[in-house]
């Protein structure tokens, strides 16, 4: 089949399986043209010390590639690979990411826990509309379970603990399942689940929902073995713990229903349903078929059709952070322009443009988020909230690259050798929105002469501002502000010669 311009694709990259999903997407109606999964369990290959083996990421490696073959002609645009759990713990994950990029030949994105439970629930509700009711929706995983409430488009609260079935399984079911093991995961589940149970039974709800592979291998071993059994319930699930503890493994059973590949990790997938059951008094639960992959669908729709969440996300901030709304307009704009004006010289291809514009309005509009917690090295406390809020919408990446332009904004600039290196791009970034803060340091309507303008320097390294002589002597702290800025960028060793016109 080949890639057309109405395919998108994405990458769900979890810490069980790896799943690729295509759709036709016909004017945000989805069709699903091909699909494939392969149970890599990822977390599977976590050693004590968080460190993921070998043969786990040859394993991973094997398969990405294989979905690389089946997305090649495919244009970045048309997909999005996100990551979950295991890539967000495993502490050598910096250095396999670049290889798993390489196989796959599209970027990833290492997705935060609640970002994670904002998009499953996004799946949901574009797949199961409620009615008004508050829903409750508990989503397993092989790493992390996500756990969120809502009744509209937007959740009202999500959450992300660190247990999933593949762990679980590892932790306390490698050997016999006995009745003594299988309380101390309950507990242990509970335990975790402790934390936020609060908070989602003040927040309250009307029915709840399962999502993703254990909920299922639940539900269908459930309607196989005991028929009258429509939903999910404690007394279910206790009668299928009794007979995988009289048993002594999940194998042994031989439940009829359970599929092959989730026979490993069942037994640990149910101790954390039957803790999420008992700690929130869950009653009941139905399933849904709608998953991680499905919110990915429905929010890369919304990013194409101008509903992007990150544009919210950014709004929010403003709001929560009393940004001055003028100001930050202002500086994003700027930065904006200085960005395109060196773009154009350097010939950087059209997508590459409007990815970096989009990162200096977002930057331009958060960059003084840190002031409401103290003026003095506000930019400090911007990146740092930037890299390690919860910010719906974004990729950690994402976080990151914009926490690397805001800290980089101001002061000196020699920090950031280490953090940048030769990304060219982010320089060029970090140089634009340095100068639209400093131009609209009066924070008054910016009036810069038309002609001017930020190129790359002829030879090759730094950068020339071309700008009108007499607008600089009307404007004398510009000017001192621009040879002190000219003489920041000299310690990088990339030259910024002012050229007054």
């Amino acid at each position: 089949m080949t890639a057309t311009n109405n395919l998108i694709a994405s990458v769900d990259l979890g810490s069980n399986s790896f799943r690729l999903q295509i759709c036709e997407n016909n004017g945000g109606q989805l069709k699903v043209v091909d699909s494939f999964k392969q149970m890599v369990r990822f977390a599977a290959g976590l050693d004590e010390q968080k460190m993921l083996s070998e043969e786990s990421q040859q394993c991973a490696l094997d398969c990405l590639a294989r979905f690389g073959e089946r997305l090649r002609g495919f244009s970045p645009e048309q997909v999005r690979v996100v990551a979950t759990n295991t890539f967000r713990v495993a502490k050598n994950i910096a250095a396999f990411i670049p290889k798993a990029e390489a196989a796959l030949g599209f970027p990833i994105e290492v997705i935060a826990g609640r970002e994670e439970a904002r998009l499953i629930y996004t799946g949901v509700v574009h797949t199961l509309p409620p009615n008004g009711d508050r829903m409750l929706v508990i989503d397993i995983g092989g790493g992390s379970t996500e756990f969120v409430i809502g009744s509209d488009l937007q959740p009202t609260a999500t959450e992300s603990l660190p247990l999933g079935c593949v762990t679980y399984s590892m932790r306390f079911f490698q050997n016999k399942i006995t009745a003594k093991n299988f309380q101390t995961a309950i507990s242990a589940a509970r335990n975790e689940i402790q934390r936020i149970s609060k908070l989602m039974k003040r927040a309250g709800w009307d029915f709840a929902i399962g999502t993703s592979g254990s909920a299922k291998s639940i539900r269908d071993v459930l309607a196989a073995e005991y028929p009258q059994e429509a939903d999910i319930t404690y007394a279910g699930m206790k009668k299928l713990a009794e007979r995988i503890i009289e048993a002594g493994s999940v194998k042994k059973v031989r439940f009829e229903n359970l599929k092959p590949e989730r026979v490993e990790v069942f037994a640990g997938g149910l101790a954390v349903m039957m803790a999420a059951f008992e700690e929130l008094e869950i009653r009941k639960m139905t399933v849904t078929e709608a998953a991680l992959r499905d919110g990915v669908f429905y929010d890369f729709i919304g990013r194409e059709l101008n509903g992007d969440m990150r544009d919210q996300t950014a709004a929010e901030f403003q709001n929560r952070y009393h940004v001055s709304l003028n100001q930050a307009k202002r500086v994003a704009e700027t930065a904006q322009q200085f960005m395109e004006s060196l773009c154009m010289a350097e010939n950087v291809p059209v997508q590459d443009v409007v990815r970096w514009k989009r990162f200096l309005g977002w930057a331009g509009q958060l960059h003084e988020i840190g002031i409401d917690i103290a003026h003095t090295g506000y930019h400090k406390h911007s990146a740092y909230i930037l890299e390690n809020a919860d910010m719906p919408g974004f990729s950690r990446k994402e976080q990151t690259v914009l926490a690397q332009l805001v800290l980089g904004h101001r002061g000196d600039v020699k920090k950031m050798a280490d953090v940048v290196g030769a990304n060219s791009m982010m320089w060029d970034a970090i140089l634009s929105l340095r100068l639209a803060a400093l131009f609209c340091r009066a924070r008054l309507p910016l009036e810069m002469p038309a002609s001017t303008q930020l190129r790359p320097d002829p030879s090759g390294k730094g950068f020339t501002l071309r700008i009108s002589a007499a607008w600089l002597e009307q404007h004398p702290l510009v000017a001192d502000a621009l040879d002190y800025e000219s003489a920041q960028w000299q310690k990088v060793d990339m030259p910024f010669t002012v050229q007054p016109q």
